[in-house]
C-alpha cells in the first residue's frame, strides 16, 4: 500500500528553497519518493507545504528517519529552512 508524507516549514525565502528542493530531486528519488508537488501558504508566501508519495510505509519512514542526518540537515540549512518549524506527518493511502 502507497504511502504519503505532507511537510510543512518556514523559510527565509521561497525562490531560494524552491531552487535547493529542485536541486536534490535525485535524493529524493534515490529516497524512494515516487511523487511529489510543492505548495504554499497563501497567507504566508514563504511556508512550504510539500507533498511526497511512496511505494509503502516503511519506506517513508525511513526517508524520514534519515532527516535526523546531518547531510539533510545541512541541505535544510543551505535552502533557509527554519528548522524550529519544520512539521510532517505519514500517512498510509486508503
Amino acid at each position: 500500500m502507497t504511502a504519503s508524507t505532507f511537510v510543512r516549514h518556514q523559510v527565509h525565502d521561497f525562490a531560494t528553497w524552491k531552487k535547493v528542493y529542485d536541486e536534490v530531486a535525485p535524493l529524493r528519488k534515490e529516497g524512494g519518493v515516487i511523487a511529489d508537488s510543492v505548495h504554499r501558504d497563501p497567507d504566508d508566501p514563504n511556508t512550504a507545504i510539500v507533498y511526497h508519495q511512496f511505494a509503502d510505509l516503511s519506506t517513508a519512514q525511513e526517508f524520514f528517519a534519515a532527516m535526523n542526518g546531518e547531510e539533510l540537515e545541512s541541505v535544510l540549512k543551505n535552502a533557509g529552512v527554519k528548522l524550529d518549524t519544520l512539521e510532517y506527518w505519514v500517512g498510509e493511502d486508503v
